[in-house]
């Protein structure tokens, strides 16, 4: 489809900046759009031109955050200081003003709290949005269905005619993968963890957290039947959880129906927030 293909073009171009670290030309004249996404295994921090193309990027691997709440605050706080302070060096310009995203139905407190940290870092902060809502905006989805699955959780977003429908979050996502590979090896989940990452290991790890996969299809299937089962609609898988060759596959299988993901799908939520979709600041 032609939105996976453009959005593909943003997402390589961002992994390469990743990769190698340094920042695409661009004209200072001109606003950028900032994103920070406080993920359960990292924290990314996109920096996009007017044109919402990626200028700079860059993330740490974190535990700070679980079920999609901040647990680590003063960690969280450092990590996005960090990334902050490094961007500034490459870009040679301030960072000011930055958006944020939590998991859908995420409120009070628990919403807020992204806000602090990001404030903390000394930015302002201009939106904060729900995470599958996020990454639509760099899909561009007018009917479907967006699927962000993270270490955390499984968060869902139905649209249709380009407008929220639905938003769903299960507390099911690659931290329930790294549970099961680690009891499945009699490891600790430290270890479950660099495991998983292993792409050499991938096809023998995905036999172990296939379960895992199916329920997260099944929430998805479940989130669907609520909103009328589209069934014509594409499914979008995005998240860092979902970076196995089999996942997209197994949840067709599973639903039955055609699922789409993009390269690197564990940036396309991070982009997505810096495009600023939403209004939602408290």
């Amino acid at each position: 489809m032609q939105e996976i293909e453009l959005a593909n073009q943003v997402l390589n171009k961002f992994n390469e900046i990743v990769n190698t670290g340094r920042a695409y030309p661009f004209d200072k004249t001109k606003k950028i759009k900032i994103g920070v996404d406080l993920g359960t295994s990292s924290i990314v921090l996109v920096v996009l031109d007017n044109e919402n193309q990626p200028v700079y990027g860059s993330f740490r691997y974190a535990d700070v955050i679980r079920d999609g709440l901040v647990v680590d605050y003063i960690r969280s706080v450092d990590i996005v200081r960090t990334l902050k302070a490094e961007a500034e060096k490459v870009l040679g310009i301030s960072l000011a003003k930055a958006a944020g995203a939590v998991p859908p139905g995420t409120i009070g407190k628990n919403k807020s709290v992204v806000k602090y940290v990001i404030e903390s870092a000394d930015m302002e902060v201009e939106d904060i949005v729900d995470e599958p809502t996020a990454a639509s905006c760099l899909l561009k989805i007018n009917n479907g269905a967006v699927v962000d699955v993270g270490g955390g959780t499984t968060g869902i977003s139905t649209f249709i005619n380009g407008e929220v429908q639905n938003v769903f979050d299960e507390p099911t996502g690659g931290t329930h993968m790294t549970l099961v590979l680690a009891g499945y090896n009699g490891i600790s989940f430290e270890e479950a963890e660099k495991l998983k990452r292993k792409k050499c290991k991938e096809e023998e790890n995905f036999l172990v957290i296939r379960p895992v996969v199916e329920k997260m299809a099944d929430i998805t299937q479940k989130a669907l039947q609520s909103n009328g089962n589209k069934s014509n609609y594409p499914i979008y898988i995005v998240g860092g959880a979902s970076n196995f060759s089999d996942f997209s596959d197994t949840f067709s299988n599973y639903l039955d129906r055609p699922v789409l993901k993009t390269a690197y799908p564990q940036f396309v939520t991070p982009i997505g927030i810096a495009m600023s979709c939403g209004k939602e600041v408290d």
